[in-house]
């Protein structure tokens, strides 16, 4: 029975899954009515982007390998005048979130489509969120222009996701969904949309790090980057987000690294608040409690699980929690500096998180 009303808007995306989707790359390309594509990637998919350029061919007008984390202003602008000076009309985004993150800078100013084909869960191709980096400040937006028209998800292209990143890339995307669940726009159709994507992920992970190459596992969790990624774009982010951004930003940390470590942090903090959330995270999660549920996915999976690992200096964590105190985002508990301190210092810690 719902309680409550409610706004649904759902994102116009082209969405083509499948083993071997990279196939229909050229067909895909042109139902965009685009004749000229710029493809871009970090230097470490160059061998990505040349495959792509060849199923494009001649529609191919060069591609751009400077993608770079957290997308520095100097490198978005590098690759805008390259975009323009080669003449292109589409941008082919291939690889993880850094890059479609450049594809979407490129898009912002350009008003040039996106084709997005991810290799990883970070789900930023089904957001009309970008991120850009000034200075060592990120900041982030919406803009409809830089959602992508069409994502191909080819569960093939991620059998190369080194073992680490596919783990924490996987959480991240958890992350996306946990905070979809309590958000302060969330709906009853994004709701079952983020508890699934939860559930393919807790599944399809394991697998992974059993056997890396189990093809119905890396679809399992592709599966659960895109649900995560629609629950992303369709939602408010809370303070889980809050804290990774800062974090990012401040102390230039590893994004999917991070969102891995704070998460079940963040979740104890708001349990309380959303007692029925709760319920839900851990029955996708098949544990006792959300916090302890995500904690232990973590563990098992050998994933980072404390800041301290991550290279923070303890003598960092005031300057972050004063910064997260600053223009909060909407959260189910208020936000108390304090205990967003504590927060802070048992994810530095590793410890359980606390109840």
């Amino acid at each position: 029975m719902l309680h409550h009303s409610f706004v649904y808007a759902p994102l116009p995306a082209r969405v083509v899954f499948g083993a071997g989707s990279l196939d229909r790359l050229l067909q895909e390309f042109q139902r965009l009515s685009v004749t000229s594509a710029l493809v871009v990637c970090t230097p470490e998919q160059a061998a990505l982007a040349d495959q792509v350029a060849a199923r494009l061919g001649n529609h191919c007008a060069g591609i751009f390998p400077g993608a770079a984390m957290h997308v520095p202003i100097e490198v978005a602008r590098q690759a805008r005048e390259h975009a323009l000076s080669v003449g292109a009309d589409c941008i082919v985004a291939a690889g993880g979130g850094s890059t479609i993150g450049l594809g979407k800078a490129i898009a912002l100013e350009s008003n040039i489509p996106i084709l997005a084909i991810p290799t990883t869960y970070a789900g930023s191709e089904m957001t009309p969120i970008y991120g850009i980096t000034t200075g060592g400040d990120k900041k982030t937006g919406r803009d409809s222009k830089v959602l992508p028209r069409t994502v191909i998800y080819d569960p093939e292209l991620t059998l190369s996701l080194p073992l680490a990143m596919s783990v924490t890339s996987g959480i991240n995307a958890i992350a996306h969904c946990v905070e979809a669940l309590y958000a302060e726009n969330s709906n009853p159709i994004i709701s079952l949309i983020a508890e699934e994507g939860i559930r393919s992920l807790a599944e399809g992970l394991p697998s992974i790090v059993n056997r890396s190459s189990d093809l119905d596992a890396r679809s399992q969790c592709l599966y659960g980057a895109w649900l995560a990624g629609m629950a992303l774009g369709a939602t408010s982010v809370a303070l889980h987000h809050k804290l990774c951004h800062t974090l990012g930003g401040m102390l230039n940390l590893p994004h999917s690294e991070t969102h891995t470590v704070i998460l079940p942090h963040a979740i104890a903090y708001n349990a309380a608040a959303v007692p029925d959330v709760m319920d839900r995270i851990a029955r996708a999660l098949n544990s006792t409690t959300a916090a302890k549920g995500v904690f232990d996915l973590a563990v098992q999976l050998r994933a980072p699980t404390s800041l301290q690992a991550l290279g923070v200096d303890p003598s960092d964590l005031d300057r972050v929690a004063d910064e997260a105190m600053k223009a909060p985002y909407p959260n189910p508990r208020r936000l108390d500096r304090g205990a967003i301190r504590e927060l802070l210092q048992n994810a530095w810690l590793g410890s359980q998180p606390a109840a």
